[in-house]
């Protein structure tokens, strides 16, 4: 801390209240730095008795923040959207627990980083007021439980295709969690969008008294979602990776375009020759031809978005060195994760990848909306 005082007489006139001048000589005194208030450690919490010891806020609610620890920028915002969401007087909860129950491979689990100290300070940062971090003995006492919630269909497809049984044991391990904390409201991110989707459901199926709140995804500034794998990535990897984002974002904006290109034809000449409409707005002639005009079809665009982001994908699969590994690419209907139809016309969506790239296994996807300027 720098702080300023007068050691001699230096000319002034002894106007102690003048913090900014020691008199003629024109030397400036530092202005004192305030000591920063350090942040508050959040309580750590091992067991259930002591959560469940935890006094809840008079007249607030209460917000949870479920993760697997190894916390990033991406639990961060989570952590500080639900302690906006909960208010000054509310209470955040943050848990961390790596659950064996989700992991189809014991080097998967092994592999998986446990960074608790970091966690720790990073939760406190973000505006925690609880951590809770219990062992797998406290979780599942006496070994893996014999009842656990069933995905269903949805739980099937997609990741749950990829990783088998995982669904079933990720909802357990939420429905238990949320049993234990017993929040108002617990925050989950979009990049896990079948994740969201399948807790959305099933408290809504099994009349959890809870809201549930998605967070949009956080990205790097490369575009690479934010995750706690990719830290495994090398430069290289990492290079092949961006891959994903960059296939995501070209078929949002070849979405916006078309349904502007489809727009413009549209108001150009309503109920008539949409070509004819193109031709009165100065597009270039290939733009007006039977290909373009088809596009611009509003039941064109799923399978332009698709064919869009599965081009940069295809190129990514080919390098040399470090080639990334297509697991899905999908374009589907967020409420249950089927395939949209290439006919669609209107409604909400989500593209959604999977791929490796060495070792390590990304996910990501982007909301798209159909029919936006209809």
């Amino acid at each position: 801390m720098t702080t300023s005082s007068r050691t001699g007489n230096t000319g002034s006139t002894g106007d102690t209240g003048n913090t900014g001048n020691t008199g003629n000589t024109g030397t400036t005194v530092p202005t004192p730095t305030p000591t920063p208030t350090p942040t508050p450690a959040p309580a750590l919490l091992r067991t259930a008795a002591e959560l469940d010891a935890l006094p809840r806020p008079a007249g607030a609610e209460r917000a949870v923040v479920m993760t697997m620890g190894a916390l990033h920028d991406g639990h961060a915002t989570l952590i500080r959207t639900a302690r906006e969401a909960a208010g000054p007087d509310g209470q955040v909860v943050v848990t961390v627990f790596v659950n064996p129950l989700q992991f189809g491979e014991a080097a998967d689990l092994d592999r998986y980083p446990r960074t608790l100290d970091a966690d720790l300070a990073i939760a406190a940062a973000a505006g925690a007021d609880a951590v809770f971090a219990p062992g797998v003995d406290e979780v599942y006492p006496g070994g893996e439980p014999q009842v656990r919630i069933t995905a269903g269909p949805m739980g099937e497809r997609l990741e749950g295709a990829s990783r088998p049984g995982h669904f079933d044991g990720m909802l357990t391990v939420v429905a238990k969690l949320l049993h234990l904390t017993r929040p108002d409201e617990a925050f989950y991110g979009q990049k896990d969008a079948q994740q969201l989707a399948l807790i959305t459901r099933m408290v809504r199926d099994l009349n959890f008294g809870v809201r549930i709140t998605g967070v949009p995804t956080v990205r790097d500034p490369d575009g690479l979602a934010l995750s706690s794998r990719n830290r495994f990535l090398s430069p290289q990897e990492r290079h092949t990776a961006l891959a994903l984002s960059r296939a995501l974002f070209a078929a949002q904006d070849r979405l916006a375009a078309q349904q502007a290109l489809h727009e413009r034809a549209k108001a150009t000449a309503p109920g008539g020759d949409r070509a004819a409409g193109l031709n009165r707005l100065g597009e270039a002639r290939a733009a007006a031809d039977a290909q373009a005009v088809a596009l611009a079809r509003p039941n064109g665009a799923p399978a332009a978005v698709r064919a869009t982001a599965r081009a940069i994908l295809d190129e990514a699969a080919v390098r040399d060195r470090h080639p990334l590994v297509l697991d899905y690419l999908a374009l589907v209907d967020p409420a249950d994760f089927t395939e949209i139809p290439d006919d669609r016309e209107s409604g909400e969506a989500v593209l959604a990848v999977a791929a490796r790239v060495g070792e390590t296994r990304l996910i990501d996807n982007i909301p798209l909306t159909f029919g936006a300027l209809t």
